[in-house]
């Protein structure tokens, strides 16, 4: 059974933590909006990353940038847990600009910088589990972004979109499904803003996000109703905005996503 907890504190909305326990809790593809960096404390999971399969052992960290699509299947009877913080990246603003570049690079840390960065993580998850003050929150955070940026041998990255043409289709396509992911969307639509056939469109989706563009809008529409959900809003009304018409769906789709069901989710934070 799944023990899953999140951590906010109400002066630092741009961070949340998240502490997992399970012996079995299999996360379908997602995607997350903010910056997010785990630590997994027991057990081992087969990662799949931006098209990588990725093994990942107990002790290590690993990081995704936003709209980084990722999925983890913990293998069976290891007693699996992991942190996981996520920080917005608005909060950012304030970092240099090659930093905050080199945040966005998805990767497995080489063996000494995760060394250097698993004890700014614990500190950063343990003030937001205490509650501490939000200076020294802040501070382990800082710390821990400051360890992590900067490549260095043997961090694992994934790969560029080198076609410009295909990276100018695929940002019309997500820009679209961000803008309408509340309402059903037809492949028409997607085939008059793109003007390429819906044949080529579905390929090339596929082939750089890794999911067809129904279950990228479905993301979304989950990401939506977790913010809501942060303001305390009525479930049901929140899974209509998102788009979501009938309630076990969207219970079944936040589940795979979040781990937890939209209730206990909205009574965690």
């Amino acid at each position: 059974m799944a023990d899953v907890s999140f951590y906010r504190h109400p002066q630092l909305p741009f961070v949340e933590g998240k502490r997992c326990r399970a012996d079995e809790l299999a996360y379908h593809r997602h995607f997350h909006e903010e910056y997010s960096i785990g630590h997994i404390h027991r057990g081992r999971t087969h990662a799949w990353c931006d098209g990588q399969e990725l093994q990942v052992e107990s002790g290590r960290m690993i990081s995704f940038p936003p709209q980084m699509l990722h999925a983890c299947h913990p293998e069976q009877g290891m007693a699996w847990s992991y942190d996981m913080l996520f920080i917005d990246p608005d909060w950012l603003n304030g970092m240099e600009r090659r930093q905050v570049e080199q945040i966005h690079i998805p990767y497995l840390l080489s063996e000494g910088k995760n060394r250097n960065c698993l004890l700014p993580m614990q500190q950063a998850m343990q003030t937001l589990m205490n509650g501490s003050e939000p200076l020294e929150t802040e501070t382990a955070l800082i710390s821990l972004l400051h360890r992590i940026t900067g490549t260095e041998q043997g961090d694992l990255e994934h790969e560029q979109m080198s076609n410009q043409q295909d990276r100018k289709y695929i940002g019309i396509v997500r820009d679209y499904l961000h803008a309408h992911f509340d309402r059903p969307v037809l492949l028409e639509e997607l085939e008059q803003v793109t003007d390429i056939s819906r044949f080529h469109l579905i390929r090339l989706f596929k082939q750089w996000q890794h999911v067809p563009p129904h279950a990228y809008q479905n993301v979304l529409r989950i990401n939506y109703a977790k913010a809501e959900l942060h303001r305390q809003r009525p479930i049901a009304e929140v899974a209509a905005e998102a788009g979501f018409y009938d309630q076990s769906h969207f219970t079944r789709m936040f589940t795979r996503i979040v781990g937890v069901t939209p209730r206990r989710y909205k009574v965690s934070v």
